[in-house]
């Protein structure tokens, strides 16, 4: 992964050593239950523990070096634990298969991945929550094909990122339970060399469920579930992106991206102030969601199993998680100092001539018997002219001026209809159902 875009924790669970480590503790609590059943000696799950119990380092390059030559990592790994720990080590992997180790290994590591983006999640929604009680009810233009439609606030803008990122965290709680299965099964999956109560002892040393049918791998519908969840939060994160990219435009400017001190936006004009840090996500969520489609095709393997997805997943098992991890920690800064401009808000939304009030005056004529097509009508052909206007011309005084509104509805009347506070009655509503308060 490009270091620009990671961070150490979640770095540090793909490293070779990292991953060394785990397949040691398999290989160890292996060992350890079938000494407990009578397949190998005590002696042997003692021998590795005490050697364990040293911390010794992992020789990744001696292990690589063997590598060369087996052309085969558990082997290779295997025997370098031998020459280690001596005579005892024979008794690793007894019944095993290279794909227990491998794909109980990654299990552990996209769970551990999985712990930690949902703490990246859990503080991403605790800014945007603060953001969203902060501009509850800061009054801003809402948009539809990115053309004015009618008000909304700034809070809902957050409360509707809130709600949609809780339903992240929901899928990736759902997404690390179906990740998080333990295969030690032998061969093609049955058992025939090894006890199944082996299984049970690892998955449970290691905080795993055992997985209840595999072949010679943990079937990759898991992982399909759990990349493609990765994939959703990500595009999650790209709307959120994107929705400050917008705001931040120079003819709309209503929020901005925190621009530091000696922070330089271009290196030709020195006015530029750019949304690098929401155009970057908008980059990042792509290669996040780049291996959603791999994983999909991961799925179908022949028969008991091939090795075409095992190229795949060491791309991009780091990758992604790397990914998601940076990007919402970029997002959580993003939002946290995220620069919010209420008066440009309320400027923006008064630029089209009150506009924005069209559709209570239509229903307004509705109610006092006005047909529908003509209660249109009438709003439609005085709001094209404040439309053509660029908004020089105002809605409400047309519409007054306009003999069948007029005959409709009295001049207090219309004037009622654009009262601004009116669109934000609901909005403890729609906070209590998101946030849970009064």
């Amino acid at each position: 992964m490009v270091p620009r875009y990671a961070r150490p924790a979640m770095t540090a669970l793909w490293e070779p050593e990292a991953r060394f480590k785990i397949w040691f503790e398999i290989e160890a609590h292996a060992t350890e239950k079938l000494g407990e059943l009578g397949v190998v000696p005590h002696s042997a799950a003692k021998a590795l523990w005490d050697w364990w119990a040293t911390n010794p380092a992992i020789d990744v390059p001696a292990i690589d070096a063997i590598e060369a030559v087996t052309k085969h990592d558990v082997i290779a790994f295997l025997t370098w634990v031998a020459e280690q720990v001596g005579d005892e080590a024979r008794f690793m992997h007894q019944g095993m298969t290279s794909s227990d180790v491998l794909d109980t290994c990654l299990a552990v590591q996209l769970a551990r991945a999985a712990d930690i983006l949902i703490e990246d999640l859990d503080k991403l929604l605790e800014v945007i929550k603060r953001r969203a009680f902060e501009h509850k009810l800061t009054p801003t233009i809402g948009r539809s094909h990115g053309i004015h439609a009618e008000p909304v606030t700034f809070g809902l803008k957050m409360a509707e990122a809130y709600a949609e990122f809780s339903r992240c965290k929901t899928r990736l709680i759902a997404a690390r339970e179906e990740i998080a299965t333990c295969a030690i099964s032998g061969a093609v999956g049955t058992f025939a060399n090894i006890d199944p109560r082996v299984e049970e002892h690892v998955a449970q040393k290691l905080g795993l469920a055992i997985e209840p049918v595999s072949t010679q791998v943990i079937p990759r519908d898991r992982h399909a579930m759990f990349f493609a969840t990765l994939g959703v939060i990500a595009s999650s994160i790209e709307r959120l992106a994107v929705e400050v990219r917008h705001l931040q435009r120079t003819e709309v400017l209503e929020a901005e991206e925190y621009f530091s001190p000696g922070q330089k936006g271009s290196s030709a004009m020195p006015h530029k102030r750019n949304p690098v840090l929401t155009e970057n996500l908008t980059g990042l969520a792509r290669v996040v969601r780049a291996a959603v489609v791999p994983a999909l095709e991961n799925v179908a393997l022949w028969h008991e199993r091939d090795i075409s997805h095992s190229s795949v997943e060491r791309f991009f098992g780091p990758d992604a998680t790397i990914t998601l991890d940076f990007a919402l920690a970029r997002l959580t800064g993003v939002i946290d100092k995220l620069l919010i401009y209420p008066e440009r808000m309320m400027k923006n939304l008064d630029k089209m001539g009150g506009l924005v009030h069209s559709q209570r005056v239509l229903l307004a004529l509705t109610q006092a018997g006005v047909s529908r097509e003509d209660s249109y009508r009438y709003v439609q052909r005085n709001a094209m002219k404040v439309w053509e206007s660029d908004g020089q011309l105002s809605l409400l005084e047309l519409l007054k001026a306009d003999d069948d509104v007029a005959a409709a509805l009295s001049a207090q009347e219309i004037e009622d209809k654009f009262n601004l506070d009116y669109h934000f009655k609901q909005v403890d509503t729609i906070f209590q159902r998101v946030f849970g308060e009064a």
